[in-house]
């Protein structure tokens, strides 16, 4: 099992007190960015699109526990940016930690060695690590030729001193499922606990506009990924998410389940959508117009999102929230091989270009636009 029983009683209590409070909105886990500034410039992320002044600003240790004990959610994903840029990500990762916080440490390990130091192996702590496919793939989508390599050596290192480790891939159109699937043995291999998964999310920002999906090509090409699965994948996600990804199921955003907070306050509606900010977290609660988002408002920014942020809070909600859910959840887990003949028939299809034939020009741009970006900020 790639989620600690310790890991999943704690949600599984957490979620069963909301529900028998009779909480409507409670938060599962908090998104919290430190600060926005990376060392990468991701061709399909819009996080790192701030002026410079913006980028070199930071959260407060203090900021962060502030806003972990305000929102009071079991878990704390600490995206970015990438967080080892952050001066004191060791004292924020340690006093949340000391508060019995679950940990997702999300990185593009290409300073995990060198910072790995600053951390203590903890079932509490998890690095999730940035990788988006084999090698070509990866580099490719992180605009950085070696990134694979070091992001692995980061992993191997980790995973030698007893850290918990998991990756985190996003996919994007025209991504290959026969490739993905080949990761998925590879990562399986340095020893990881598990693979967290998403679709990408289009953000206006984001310098490719041209490989966000649609929700009825992710559920094709999750489907083909996620069918007809090896006994030796491990997913560090909740198997009701998997099998809505794959088009098996169909949930209801809970926006208010990932929270985010980073140095502009609690931000509205989400992770993923800036639409002004709360000053407290139940400020971001009363205040938002919550009926304004998801799939069913008919808003267009969330016409074709599956994000995990937005969607893995509600099949966690449902999966402990009944009795149907719990049995659900259970058959997932035990019945998860999804022999499928159709999605045989999807792999041997021709996956659409992702790129072309010389990705590495495009690469070295913006590798010299991510330094240069990076240089401005530490000026």
């Amino acid at each position: 099992m790639a989620v600690p029983i310790s890991q999943m009683w704690t949600v599984a209590t957490y979620v069963l007190h909301q529900r028998w409070s009779g909480r409507e909105r409670y938060p599962l886990v908090l998104m919290l960015e430190p600060l926005f500034r990376c060392n990468l410039a991701c061709a399909g992320c819009g996080k790192i699109q701030y002026p410079a002044h913006i980028l070199k600003k930071d959260l407060t240790p203090e900021e962060c526990f502030r806003a972990a004990e305000e929102c009071g959610a079991p878990m704390v994903s600490i995206p970015g940016g990438e967080p080892l840029l952050h001066p004191k990500i060791g004292e924020i990762v340690a006093g949340l930690v000391d508060r019995k916080k679950y940990v997702y440490m999300c990185t593009n390990a290409l300073l995990l060695k060198e910072k790995i130091d600053l951390f203590k192996p903890s079932k509490y702590l998890t690095f999730s690590v940035h990788l988006d496919g084999q090698r070509e793939h990866h580099d490719f989508s992180v605009c950085r030729e070696g990134g694979y390599d070091i992001a692995v050596e980061g992993i191997r290192e980790a995973v030698k001193r007893g850290f918990r480790v998991t990756t985190n891939t996003t996919l994007f159109d025209g991504a290959d499922p026969n490739s993905v699937r080949a990761f998925f043995d590879e990562v399986m291999s340095m020893g990881v606990e598990g693979i967290v998964l998403s679709p990408g999310y289009t953000y206006d920002k984001a310098p490719d506009q041209k490989h966000f999906m649609g929700r009825a090509r992710s559920r094709r090409l999750f489907r083909a990924i996620l069918s007809n699965r090896k006994k030796h994948w491990k997913f560090n996600m909740s198997p009701l998410f998997l099998e809505f990804l794959m088009g098996k199921r169909d949930y209801q955003c809970t926006p208010w389940g990932s929270p985010a907070y980073n140095v502009f306050g609690w931000q509205k509606p989400c992770y993923l959508l800036q639409d002004g900010y709360a000053d407290t977290f139940e400020e971001l609660l009363q205040t938002t117009d919550w009926s304004h988002y998801g799939t069913e408002s008919g808003n267009p920014k969330c016409a074709n999102c599956m994000v995990s942020c937005g969607y893995e809070p509600s099949t966690v909600d449902a999966g402990f929230g009944s009795l149907g859910g719990i049995f659900a959840m259970a058959k997932a887990t035990i019945f998860n091989r999804y022999r499928d003949q159709g999605a045989l028939a999807l792999l041997n299809q021709p996956a659409k270009p992702v790129h072309a034939h010389n990705p590495f020009v495009q690469i070295e741009t913006h590798v010299h636009t991510s330094v240069g970006s990076l240089e401005e900020t530490r000026a």
